[in-house]
C-alpha cells in the first residue's frame, strides 16, 4: 500500500467522525484507529484538523513542527548501524529526510517540509507514533 492511500484512509477517517476503518484490497488489509480523548462522550463529534495542530498554536513564532503523517513506529536512522538523518542542531532543507517511520513494514522516508535548524528530536528511536503527532521541532532560518 502506497503512503498515499494510507494518507486517504485516514482522512476517511477524520472526515467521517470514526474511531476505526479497515479497508481490504485481495490479500492486503489495512486497520486503522484512533482513540479520542478520555473525556469526549460517545455523542461528541471527532477532533477536527484544527484540534491537531493545536501545537503550533502554542509555539514561539520562529518555530515550527513536523508531524507524522502516519501511524506506526519512528526510527531516526536508516538501519541499526548508521547515523540518525538529524541531530538536535543541523539544518535542514525542505525535502531531506529527516526520519522513517515503519509502516506494515514498509519503511517510509519522512522528509522536512520546510528549511530550519533542529531545535529538539521529540520522540525516541523505536517509539510508536501516532498521525499527526509531533516529531521534531525546528527553527526557521
Amino acid at each position: 500500500m502506497e503512503i498515499q492511500e494510507l494518507r486517504e484512509i485516514i482522512r476517511l477517517l477524520k472526515d467521517e467522525g470514526l474511531t476505526e476503518i479497515t479497508v481490504a484490497d485481495g490479500d492486503q488489509r489495512v486497520t486503522v484507529k484512533r482513540e479520542l480523548p478520555p473525556n469526549v462522550g460517545a455523542f461528541v463529534s471527532a477532533p477536527s484538523q484544527d484540534s491537531v495542530s493545536a501545537h503550533d498554536a502554542e509555539l514561539p513564532e520562529n518555530t515550527f513542527l513536523l508531524t507524522a503523517p502516519l501511524v506506526g513506529t519512528f526510527y531516526r536512522r536508516p538501519s541499526p548501524d548508521d547515523e540518525s538523518f538529524v541531530e538536535q542542531g543541523d539544518m535542514v532543507k525542505a525535502g531531506d529526510t529527516v526520519c522513517v517511520i515503519e509502516a506494515m513494514k514498509v519503511m517510509n522516508e519522512i522528509k522536512a517540509e520546510a528549511s530550519g535548524r533542529v531545535r529538539d528530536v521529540l520522540l525516541d528511536d523505536g517509539a510508536v507514533v501516532e498521525f499527526g503527532q509531533p516529531l521534531f521541532l525546528f527553527e526557521r532560518p
